[in-house]
């Protein structure tokens, strides 16, 4: 069955009939212990140094800030002036990406529904401020799903592909939805799509699953990651914030493929969420140095997507810091969770990842009392227990 892109966003907002993404989750095809990672022959590979991003393990006093957005301006000014504010918060650009020209903007553009993604004025925010300071800016994703791999024809709805094709389709349809094409053409940013390319090849003897791991060129030669997802609940990992932003959407679909159905499914492995001890190991394959989460709209209940359930809420805040446990966690906690709750948390600390507490982070600007409200918590479910509902291989791809 082929659906035009209007069937797709009408459908997909309307309670989930074909969005069910449920976290573009997997399904259970064949052996788990082959998970069919693409053969290095049908891409391009280099051999690449892994430096351990140190901030993570140094225990220094990690540093958050919270800043409001004023609702009363234009909401191009009111995301520009917060953001500005907090990053300046935790030490200033000029501090935080002291001796970083290149910088990869990564923002979570799960699907092509605004509801469930970055707002591109966030990103814009960011990226000005960063132009202005005379960095190289791009913009890289590699989203989940479009109607190029939907196919009405399984449970789930959504197929993986790694197919190149296929891959720019996806990829193509996201950014164009989501207005991060027209972002680009006005701020002269590139976008780089990080599901196709050349891949960096790196052997991370530590990590809990993919001793060996793949990331794109693009990623790997940025001088500095810039994390920027919305805050979100998620139902195999509790919240969906600046880890899993990139812990997830950081395997490209050219190596994994596209839903990382494969790469949930080797995870549960080692452990039943299929999603904590990967995000750990993509974190730690990745030069995250600031993180700015985008809590303007925030989703709570069954999320990361409307379709499967999350409820958009107004929350008008933005958090930044260089350090990517320490702002999951404070962004945790205003979302009314405590921090023992949240299994990649659990996952980092067993990874020598500090801080354990949130005593352990020093807050700026927006007092965390103030700016508290408890989210509907999502219905957490093993990734095992949907095996058979999302994610088997695209037809003709």
């Amino acid at each position: 069955m082929d659906l035009t892109r209007r069937d797709f966003i009408i459908k997909g907002g309307r309670g989930g009939a074909y969005l069910c993404l449920a976290g573009m989750l997997g399904c259970k095809m064949g052996s788990v212990g082959s998970i069919g990672i693409a053969d290095e022959k049908e891409f391009e590979i280099f051999q690449a140094k892994y430096i351990p991003n140190t901030i993570y393990f140094s225990g220094q006093t990690p540093l958050v800030s919270i800043v409001k957005i004023n609702d009363k301006w234009s909401e191009e000014k009111g995301a520009d002036y917060a953001i500005a504010k907090a990053i300046d918060l935790i030490g200033g650009l000029n501090n935080v990406a002291k001796g970083k020209e290149r910088i990869l903007l990564k923002p979570n553009l799960v699907t092509p529904m605004p509801s469930d993604a970055t707002n591109p004025q966030v990103v814009g925010a960011i990226a000005k401020i960063m132009k202005n300071a005379g960095k190289d800016v791009f913009i890289g994703e590699a989203s989940a799903a479009s109607i190029q791999n939907m196919d009405m024809s399984i449970q789930g709805y959504v197929c993986r592909t790694k197919n190149h094709q296929a891959l720019e389709a996806i990829q193509d349809s996201v950014f164009d939805e989501l207005g991060y094409a027209d972002l680009s053409k006005r701020l002269n940013i590139p976008l780089v799509n990080l599901h196709v390319g050349k891949m960096a090849r790196m052997e991370i003897p530590d990590n809990f699953v993919f001793k060996k791991i793949y990331i794109h060129e693009e990623m790997y030669n940025a001088d500095m990651v810039c994390s920027v997802p919305m805050m979100k609940t998620h139902t195999l990992a509790t919240v969906t914030l600046a880890m899993k932003n990139v812990g997830v959407g950081g395997y490209p679909g050219l190596v994994y493929g596209t839903v990382r159905s494969l790469v949930h499914q080797k995870a549960t492995e080692l452990e039943p969420t299929g999603t904590s001890s990967i995000i750990i190991d993509m974190v730690k394959a990745s030069k995250i140095g600031l993180n700015v989460i985008d809590a303007s709209t925030a989703m709570q209940g069954q999320g990361p997507t409307a379709s499967s359930g999350g409820e958009l809420l107004k929350m008008n805040l933005i958090i930044a810091s260089t350090h990517a446990l320490a702002a999951d966690m404070v962004a945790a906690t205003i979302m009314g969770f405590d921090t023992s709750e949240i299994d990649t948390f659990a996952w980092a600390w067993k990874a020598g990842m500090k801080p354990s507490k949130i005593d352990d982070i020093e807050i700026v600007g927006e007092k965390l009392e103030d700016v508290k409200r408890p989210f509907k918590k999502p219905n957490v479910v093993p990734y095992t227990e949907l095996y058979d509902w999302y994610g088997p291989p695209c037809r003709n791809t």
